[in-house]
């Protein structure tokens, strides 16, 4: 799989409406499962943040989302903020990149990326940060493989 035989399309509305929820959920999930949070304030904090990122819907300023197709089949989501949020006005955001279950495995994901990357070079960006939970073993891999550093690192012990 390359990323030439991967593509992107903008979303519709109505595909929009039915990703913002999953997506606010699955975030919320994500924070939760870290161990950053309990549940219901990862809930709120995946409420707040998807509002503010999306304050005027899917054409929101600096939200860039897609559809990722497989000849003419949706595979999945690409999001990404342009230019991220706060820090370097230069440096594209990965929000999310979604391979839906029954395409996983395929190299959707890796081509994803490569997809993202030029994505944010198309919008005069010079580099492209992302974050990924610790237990989440296999994006950490193709985050490595693909050349992705780590800035900064959180640790927890339970006690």
């Amino acid at each position: 799989m390359t990323s030439a035989e991967l593509r992107l399309r903008p979303p519709t509305q109505e595909e929009f409406e039915q990703w913002l929820p999953r997506a606010e959920a699955a975030y919320a999930r994500e924070i939760a499962e870290s161990g950053a949070m309990t549940a219901e304030a990862a809930a709120e904090k995946a409420q707040l943040d998807t509002a503010r990122r999306f304050s005027s819907g899917l054409g929101s300023p600096g939200q860039v989302l897609f559809r990722l197709m497989a000849a003419d089949q949706p595979v999945g989501w690409l999001w990404l903020n342009v230019p991220a949020i706060g820090g370097d006005p230069l440096m594209a955001w990965v929000n999310d990149i979604e391979v839906d279950p029954a395409y996983q495995g395929r190299g959707y994901g890796r081509a994803a990326v490569l997809l993202a990357e030029r994505e944010a070079r198309a919008h005069g960006m010079t580099s492209l940060g992302l974050n990924v939970h610790g237990q989440n073993t296999v994006a950490r891999s193709l985050y490595d493989s693909l050349g992705y550093e780590v800035m900064t690192q959180q640790m927890r012990k339970p006690l």
